[in-house]
């Protein structure tokens, strides 16, 4: 059953006018990552002082964000009872999302990103930390940023062999632009959640993309597709599985380490 509007326009309209260019910073960071904890939003918006202003300052901003309803603060944290409020996880309420006028994925209800599970929070804080991981190397000049999409905005479909619509359903898209080269990527954040046979079958999906020649039409290129694991030992065996693919697409993949991907989504080594 679709619930009625609970956010009238003349309120919605009222709360625009008293927000800030920053305030509109917030809830455009967490409409395109769904969630980010407080540690995360800080070191996107709030880069000048020093760390305890900075942390003051991104505290002062959330709280009042949460008490006008725009963002959704999380009862769990993370980092354990030390990391205190900057251990938070915020995400955008149905109210902040009328506010920057989004519905869901294509149009329909608004997501309610707070009911996900703990193993699907961390999931998404992952791949909001590649995000903060990307404009960090942005502003060092060490790789331009030129898109970012993460899902559902990434996500893909195209015609299936038998007629049937099939979607790639990537966590991120990536382009990196250098002085020689932009490089794109479609990105699979595993935490080992999944098993091999999954992981196949998405690499597989990936391939069948591939050939229907879609993305390239649309594009000009296909992405590499990037798996981002934390330790070797995944990352062994995610190459094994792309190995038992066809030989042919295997240049398709790059596995990669979290702690590394900026280097490696701008061309550097996946080791």
């Amino acid at each position: 059953m679709v619930r009625p509007s609970t956010n009238p326009p003349a309120r919605v309209a009222r709360l625009r006018k008293r927000l800030s260019e920053r305030d509109f910073a917030v809830l455009t960071v967490l409409q395109r990552v769904r969630l980010a904890s407080l540690r995360q939003l800080q070191s996107l918006l709030v880069v000048d002082g020093s760390p305890a202003a900075r942390t003051r300052r991104a505290q002062l901003l959330l709280t009042r964000l949460t008490k006008l309803g725009l963002v959704t603060r999380f009862s769990r944290t993370i980092g354990g009872i030390r990391a205190g409020s900057s251990g938070f996880i915020y995400g955008l309420s149905g109210l902040g999302q009328a506010v920057l006028d989004t519905g869901g994925p294509r149009g329909g209800r608004r997501r309610r990103v707070w009911e996900a599970k703990p193993y699907f929070q961390d999931h998404m804080l992952a791949v909001s930390e590649l995000y903060v991981q990307l404009v960090a190397q942005h502003r060092l000049g060490q790789g331009d940023l030129l898109a970012y999409d993460a899902e559902p905005a990434a996500w893909r479909h195209f015609t299936g062999p038998g007629g049937e619509l099939v979607q790639v359903k990537p966590d991120a898209y990536v382009r990196i632009g250098t002085s020689t080269f932009e490089r794109s990527s479609f990105i699979e954040v595993d935490l080992a959640t999944e098993g091999l046979p999954t992981i196949q079958k998405k690499s597989q999906r990936y391939i069948d993309y591939w050939r229907s020649g879609m993305e390239q039409q649309w594009h000009g290129v296909f992405p590499k597709v990037v798996w981002l694991v934390q330790n070797e030992q995944r990352a062994d065996k995610i190459k094994a599985v792309i190995k038992k693919l066809a030989s042919d697409t295997h240049a398709l993949f790059d596995v990669g380490l979290l702690a590394k991907a900026p280097q490696l989504l701008a061309g550097g080594s996946a080791a």
